[in-house]
């Protein structure tokens, strides 16, 4: 397990930086127009992506081996690395290895890193592994929130080159920006994260069959995002698609409450379909929103701290995700009691346990009415993630109110990149 969680957290390090370069590297590339076109296209790549690797996993982890999940990225980023060496031709500034190191944010790098990592532990020990009064969870909520403070005063007195720069906050339309990319990105990684979860529980489908499921709503998140880029670039216009998508998103996260052990395959597929299309309009215009509003110079940086925000989210969702869910779990687990269940399924169903021994525990049941019970205690328990998505999407509506709508340039400035063009 520490070599698991080792290479994750490289893997982890990596991945975040490529998803924010790519981005940083099509903004220096293209005008704000053009760049929205570009950024839709790259929801193709996401599309296949996402379609794809639910599948993929799941047929590796059902009929070859978990590990191939983790095998199958060597050739695909080995081959992504050659195409990147041979074809990429970006201005690169030179910067020496010792000023480039020594001009990165350590305190405010350390400081937000032990911030997520203490607040993620002490909400996903809080009421399952620990009670939420213990000493241990109350510490690493308390003291995780209290290292903001140590990161905000990092980035306005420390940080020559902070990792996020306090003036981009001074602004409303930025803030609304962010708040509408924390709430659309955790709503995204609760359905794809815990959908899964649903069809192998409550609909009986298999690691892989649950990954075919998911494709209704992988892929209309990723043509909604290629339509929004193609909308942006030929009208200049995003500030509707935020509107509109958060309404649909709202809508088909409302929808996914109805949800039950009874719900038919037409119902799964259909909301998903609502709340794919809603989705898929929020990946790009927040974005562009963003840059928009920001000097070409500070576009890199704004996209970095965009990217925080969507990684502060999806781990927030995640963890709290599992904690509202292993709560509802412990809820029903006295109604499985009466009910005259086993004690070992009962220990099996409590909890973190639940997630991890779905595919065992209803299989196995043998009792029509006793399986209909637990399919009917995971879809509650699920139930209470879709309302906690769903609210959150809802919060995004205000918050948009506050961007602005401005007129996109269709005239490309190119970024002058390096620690001596930063100094200027």
């Amino acid at each position: 397990m520490k070599m698991l969680i080792v290479g994750r957290a490289l893997q982890g390090t990596a991945g975040g930086g490529l998803i924010q370069l790519v981005n940083i590297v099509l903004s220096d590339l293209f005008s704000l127009r053009s760049r929205a076109l570009f950024i839709g296209l790259m929801e193709v790549m996401w599309a296949v992506a996402g379609g794809i690797g639910p599948v993929l996993g799941g047929i590796f982890a059902q009929y070859v081996s978990w590990r191939w999940i983790f095998w199958i990225n060597l050739p695909i980023s080995g081959a992504t690395f050659l195409l990147l060496l041979l074809f990429l031709d970006v201005h690169n500034p030179r910067t020496k290895f010792a000023e480039g190191f020594k001009a990165i944010d350590w305190a405010g790098s350390l400081s937000m890193l032990g911030l997520i990592v203490m607040l993620l532990l002490g909400l996903n020990f809080g009421g399952v592994t620990f009670p939420w009064n213990s000493a241990k969870v109350i510490c690493l909520i308390v003291f995780g929130s209290l290292l903001s403070i140590v990161f905000v005063f990092s980035e306005a007195k420390l940080a020559k080159y902070p990792l996020v720069p306090l003036k981009l906050l001074t602004n409303k339309h930025n803030v609304a920006c962010l708040l509408v990319t924390f709430a659309h990105e955790f709503a995204v990684l609760a359905n794809e994260y815990y959908l899964p979860l649903f069809f192998q529980s409550v609909y009986g489908a298999s690691p892989s069959h649950s990954g075919v499921l998911l494709l209704a709503l992988s892929i209309t998140l990723a043509l909604g995002g290629v339509a929004t880029g193609i909308i942006t670039y030929k009208t200049g216009r995003y500030l509707e698609c935020i509107w509109i998508g958060l309404a649909l998103y709202a809508i088909g996260n409302g929808l996914f409450i109805k949800l039950d052990a009874d719900s038919s395959l037409a119902m799964i597929i259909s909301f998903q379909l609502i709340a794919g299309i809603g989705g898929g309009l929020l990946f790009e215009p927040p974005l562009i929103a963003l840059q928009a509003m920001t000097s070409q110079e500070d576009i890199a940086t704004a996209i970095g701290t965009l990217g925080l925000i969507r990684s502060l989210s999806t781990s927030l969702a995640a963890v709290i995700g599992g904690v509202v869910f292993q709560n509802g779990m412990d809820i029903q687990g006295s109604k499985l009691r009466s009910a005259g269940l086993p004690p070992d399924i009962l220990e099996n169903l409590s909890g973190a346990r639940a997630a991890a021994n779905v595919g065992d525990i209803v299989s196995k049941l043998s009792d029509p009415m006793a399986k209909l019970l637990v399919r009917e205690a995971f879809a509650w328990s699920l139930r209470n993630l879709w309302v906690l998505s769903t609210c959150m999407i809802f919060c995004g509506l205000p918050f948009s109110l506050f961007i602005k709508k401005k007129t996109l340039s269709r005239e490309h400035v190119e970024t002058k990149t390096g620690l001596a063009k930063a100094d200027q």
